[in-house]
């Protein structure tokens, strides 16, 4: 048991990371919007987790302008990707 354990990534233990990286996973990229709307989160705590994230190196982003208006996407990191199919890797075998 504390094998399996030890795969478990504490970067994605709050549900909102879990679900910053699993929207990241699946797409290209997401916009901060589109990620508020999706976990219902609100600007300022979607910022910090985003921003613990960014620490972490599992995300990166690109700001830009959409019709005079800033726009940030976000990324998974090749080594965000890694470090969370291995944690979920890990949340499988727990439930096996």
């Amino acid at each position: 048991m504390k094998d399996l354990l030890k795969d478990l990534n504490k970067a994605f233990e709050n549900k909102v990371r879990l679900g910053i990286m699993s929207a990241l996973m699946v797409n290209e990229y997401v916009d901060f919007n589109t990620l508020k709307d999706l976990l219902g989160a609100s600007d300022g705590n979607l910022a910090s987790h985003l921003k613990s994230l960014e620490k972490s190196e599992y995300i990166t982003f690109e700001k830009e302008f959409i019709d005079r208006k800033p726009n940030t996407k976000y990324m998974a990191t090749k080594a965000g990707k890694s470090a969370f199919v291995k944690h979920v890797k890990a949340i499988e075998q727990l439930i096996k």
